[in-house]
């Protein structure tokens, strides 16, 4: 039987719930589903810049755990933005106290991170 999945840390609050092409209704698209999580992993590493380590400890979860969400992730999108498919998000809101928190921790976008 195998180990149970470790509760990943997601503090990112979905905009919506697909990214589709233009043009297109969504009941006409092939769905790609993206995790949560996923989501989360190219936040961290690919918008923010952080190592994969650093992700994974902001996660609570190891770096190669991280490696293999991402390389998922960089898939799907890659998968979705060639075949014009649709990313549809999946997976549930963070709790409010966890939000709270996450915005209590965020550096407002253009000012600088490194101390």
């Amino acid at each position: 039987m195998p180990r149970p999945k470790k509760q990943r840390h997601c503090q990112l609050k979905l905009c919506g719930h697909a990214f589709k092409p233009t043009g297109r209704p969504l009941r006409d698209l092939r769905p790609i589903i993206l995790q949560r999580d996923e989501l989360e992993v190219l936040r961290l590493c690919d918008l923010e810049g952080l190592f994969q380590e650093q992700a994974g400890e902001r996660m609570g979860v190891s770096r190669g755990t991280v490696q293999r969400i991402l390389t998922n992730a960089r898939r799907k999108v890659t998968e979705a933005l060639v075949a014009g498919a649709a990313l549809v998000f999946e997976g549930e809101d963070p709790s409010p106290e966890s939000a709270a928190a996450t915005e209590a921790e965020e550096v407002p976008p253009g000012e600088d991170q490194s101390v």
